[in-house]
C-alpha cells in the first residue's frame, strides 16, 4: 500500500531528516568522547523521533485501509497491520 497523504508525508520526511541529523550528532558526541549520560539522552531523542515517524506511517495506512473498506474495497489486512504494529514496540 502507498500513502497518499502528502501532508503526513511531508510531515513524516521532516521529521526522519531532523532524526537523520540528530542521529548525526550522536555520532560526533561519540567520536569526541562526550559524555555517556548526554549521548543516551540524545540517542533516546532520535529513538523517539523514529518511532513517531512510524507510528504517524502505521495511523495514516490504517487510515486509508478503513476508507478504502467504507467504499467497498475492503483492503485491510489485520495480520500484516498487527505485525507493523509489533515492530516498532
Amino acid at each position: 500500500m502507498q500513502l497518499e497523504n502528502t501532508q503526513v508525508v511531508g510531515d513524516v520526511i521532516k521529521r526522519l531528516r531532523r532524526a537523520e541529523g540528530q542521529l548525526a550528532g550522536v555520532i560526533r558526541m561519540l567520536e569526541a568522547g562526550r559524555d555517556c549520560e548526554d549521548v543516551v539522552t540524545q540517542l533516546a531523542a532520535v529513538s523517539r523521533a523514529l518511532d513517531k515517524a512510524g507510528f504517524a506511517i502505521i495511523a495514516t495506512g490504517l487510515e486509508q485501509c478503513i476508507t478504502a473498506g467504507e467504499n467497498g474495497n475492503n483492503t485491510l489486512d489485520r495480520a500484516k497491520l498487527e505485525k507493523l504494529f509489533l515492530s516498532l514496540a
